[in-house]
């Protein structure tokens, strides 16, 4: 068999575990199917985006004080190199960890799909914001050396994960570091008031994470110090690795 033929082989059967990860996840042996997927994304990222924009300044003031240091250090220690490091603050709100890395002496830069959210990270931090839709990103080529996806990911559709996911893949450095948080469940799918919210399990997100060619590094639950019943977050970090397909 020639090397070309082998190569689209592997193309398609990266693509086609990829899809099949987008689908539905193994579960004790068992294929369990995500159990609603958005028909409108259009509708999933606005309507999202309208209730965090209506509700900006209500944000800010619940979760301003809000003690991420276990998440940001998380991130930091397992990126090589010396400070400033360039970090991207995925999902940044108003802009608390923005502020927080800056303190550290690093260089972040903001994203967000909320205008007033992106206004208020601005003032609140003084770093470089960007206006950007989740699911319509435009991010430079192997630029960050991390990412900093705290309560973010999850408003992504499962189907639409691993294309973001592959985003902020290409968009980090060599052996960069990506860092997600997002509340956990049993890989429930749909509208949560007025948020679109999927709430994975340990499982289907290293599913995600590894089929996007990260390789995980840690994973805990927060907050610290409670029973697990009481930990409704899941934090992970990754490293980016070569893609599966040459």
């Amino acid at each position: 068999m020639n090397q070309t033929l082998v190569r689209v082989i592997a193309e398609v059967a990266h693509v086609a575990r990829m899809q099949t990860i987008a689908e539905c996840v193994q579960v004790k042996g068992r294929r369990m199917p995500m159990t609603q997927q958005p028909d409108d994304l259009t509708r999933v990222t606005a309507k999202t985006l309208e209730d965090y924009s209506e509700r900006a300044a209500e944000f800010w003031i619940g979760t301003r004080d809000h003690d991420v240091s276990q998440n940001i250090d998380a991130l930091l220690r397992h990126i090589s190199g010396a400070p400033p490091l360039r970090i991207l603050d995925f999902g940044c709100g108003p802009g608390r960890d923005l502020a927080a890395f800056r303190a550290l002496g690093h260089e972040p830069v903001g994203l967000d799909g909320s205008a007033p959210l992106v206004a208020m990270a601005r003032t609140h931090s003084g770093c470089e914001v960007w206006e950007q839709d989740f699911l319509a990103l435009e991010l430079p080529s192997g630029h960050f050396d991390g990412v900093f996806a705290n309560a973010s990911l999850f408003h992504v559709p499962c189907r639409e994960l691993p294309r973001v996911l592959n985003a902020l893949h290409a968009a980090l450095r060599p052996e960069g570091v990506l860092f997600t948080s997002n509340p956990r469940g049993n890989n429930e799918e749909g509208w949560n008031r007025g948020r679109y919210g999927v709430y994975h399990d340990l499982r289907s997100w290293r599913a995600f994470l590894q089929a996007a060619a990260f390789e995980e590094l840690e994973h805990y639950y927060r907050p610290a110090g409670v029973p697990r019943e009481r930990q409704p977050w899941l934090a992970s970090v990754w490293r980016k690795r070569a893609a599966a397909v040459d």
